[in-house]
């Protein structure tokens, strides 16, 4: 056994051993360079980036990369995106910037609020509006009541406890001076406004938006009257234009000749007019044909015209369409023949849902539109072979479109198209009186002459041919059996 030596040298100098491999962590931390690096890589992460080759963006960091663009080019990019309502709903709940913009871009816009008009937020909200509809928000009416009462023109809901005076308007729109102070400011702020729909203005509301908005184009006024058509009169570039005088059950305004003077001696332009609900005469009619020379379409709807009217539109040279809706008469008392005239330039022809009841009626409104080319009868009460033979002096009639008219039989129809010889098109359809049991080979072979038929008279006994052979169609009785 052997001990270490009491005098050994507590510290022995070191022996040369093999060199130790250096470490990855040993040069990470000791190396001045690296260290240098990595250094200014974290500076560079944390410090804001900028662009070289654009040096006018921003220095600092952005949250929002869409405050890079400009209005002009942020305004063109929504517009490409904003292709649907539910689209632009989306933009607007971006941020405000973006809900200013789309606003911007908004066009049309139906008010339901008045006080949002008055309070000009809408003209702050929307400044570029061209197409504005003031009609719902003109009503006093509850909106979340159950009760609406409808009418082809105008709808408003009522409450439980209206007067029944049946006169709702009446009572239940803004006052005057309301409504013709919120066309003032709709006028200050949208001075390219080009379509207007409101009730119950003055003539003063009306003029402040002549004065105002001179690119103005169609108008619809409903509650209208003499007194008001001074007002539109001023818009001497109005070219589509509604009147709504009387409706039933709403309200009662009075459209005469002399309102029809007025109008037509100040709006010169006018392409297409509407008369719903107003009364008249020859003198207003006829002031409209000579003085509008730019009139194409003339649509009555519910009209009370005076007896004799009817001869009057001998003054409309360049009409082109003539329009009949919801009419209880024509003109009961039209007068000799030789004094109706007629429409030369006339091409289309459209009575909906009228009452030709009237012998003298309907043979003078054929003899007025001898030289159509286009006449669609629908929904017609009265509608007989008597009453239709008088469209036999129609000889140039090229496309015949017949709907819901009952009275009529195939032989009374098939008298009357013989005679045009220019026929290329026939549409017929819901006529339970014409049958197809009843077509005679003449009228089959003027068939196979046409560039267009349809032939649905009965449309209650058509099957499709995947139905034929089942229970499908049959009465009741049969058809819903009682299972056990």
């Amino acid at each position: 056994m052997s001990f270490p030596s009491e005098n050994q040298n507590p510290n022995p100098s070191p022996s040369p051993s093999p060199a130790l491999k250096k470490r990855w962590s040993d040069i990470w931390t000791k190396s001045k360079p690296l260290n240098q690096m990595v250094m200014a890589m974290k500076l560079h992460s944390v410090s804001p980036r900028t662009d070289k080759a654009n040096p006018i963006l921003s220095p600092f960091p952005i949250a929002d990369r869409t405050l890079l663009l400009s209005d002009v080019l942020l305004l063109r990019i929504l517009a490409l995106l904003s292709d649907s309502p539910s689209q632009r709903n989306s933009n607007s709940l971006v941020c405000k910037r973006w809900l200013n913009l789309q606003g911007r871009l908004l066009r049309s816009l139906t008010i339901s609020d008045w006080n949002f008009l008055l309070s000009g937020r809408l003209i702050h909200r929307f400044p570029n509006l061209n197409h504005v509809d003031l009609l719902p928000a003109a009503s006093i009416s509850p909106r979340n009541s159950g009760i609406l009462l409808s009418n082809r023109v105008l709808s408003i809901h009522l409450d439980s406890s209206s007067s029944p005076n049946w006169c709702f308007c009446e009572e239940n729109i803004l006052p005057v001076e309301v409504i013709d102070s919120g066309l003032t400011s709709l006028a200050g702020g949208c001075p390219n406004l080009r379509r207007l729909r409101v009730i119950g203005a003055s003539e003063m509301g009306l003029l402040s938006v002549a004065e105002e908005c001179p690119t103005l184009q169609e108008l619809e006024l409903q509650r209208c009257s003499d007194a008001v058509l001074r007002g539109i009169a001023a818009c001497g570039n109005l070219q589509i234009l509604k009147l709504v005088g009387h409706v039933d059950g709403f309200y009662n305004s009075v459209v005469s000749d002399v309102g029809l003077t007025i109008l037509a001696q100040g709006c010169k332009r006018l392409v297409k007019v509407e008369l719903s609900g107003c009364e008249g005469s020859f003198d207003g009619i006829k002031a409209i044909g000579k003085c509008c020379q730019m009139l194409e379409e003339l649509t009555f709807s519910d009209h009370r015209m005076d007896d004799g009217w009817l001869a009057a539109l001998s003054f409309c040279d360049n009409l082109k369409t003539l329009r009949f809706t919801s009419c209880k008469r024509i003109d009961p008392n039209p007068g000799m023949e030789e004094y109706l005239g007629c429409c030369p330039a006339l091409e289309r022809l459209h009575l909906q849902k009228c009452q030709l009841r009237d012998k003298k009626s309907v043979a003078a409104l054929f003899s007025v539109s001898r030289p159509v080319r286009e006449i669609l009868l629908q929904d017609c009460w009265g509608l007989d072979n008597s009453m239709f033979s008088f469209a036999i002096i129609c000889r140039r009639v090229k496309l015949f479109y017949l709907e819901g008219c009952s009275l009529l039989t195939t032989e009374g129809l098939e008298s009357v198209i013989h005679s045009w010889k220019e026929l290329q098109s026939l549409r017929v359809v819901s006529c339970k009186n014409i049958k197809d049991n009843e077509i005679s080979p003449a009228l089959a072979a003027l068939f196979t002459t046409l560039k267009e038929l349809r032939w649905s008279p009965d449309t209650k006994s058509l099957l499709p041919s995947s139905l034929v052979g089942t229970t499908m169609g049959k009465k009741g009785g049969k058809f819903f059996r009682r299972t056990r």
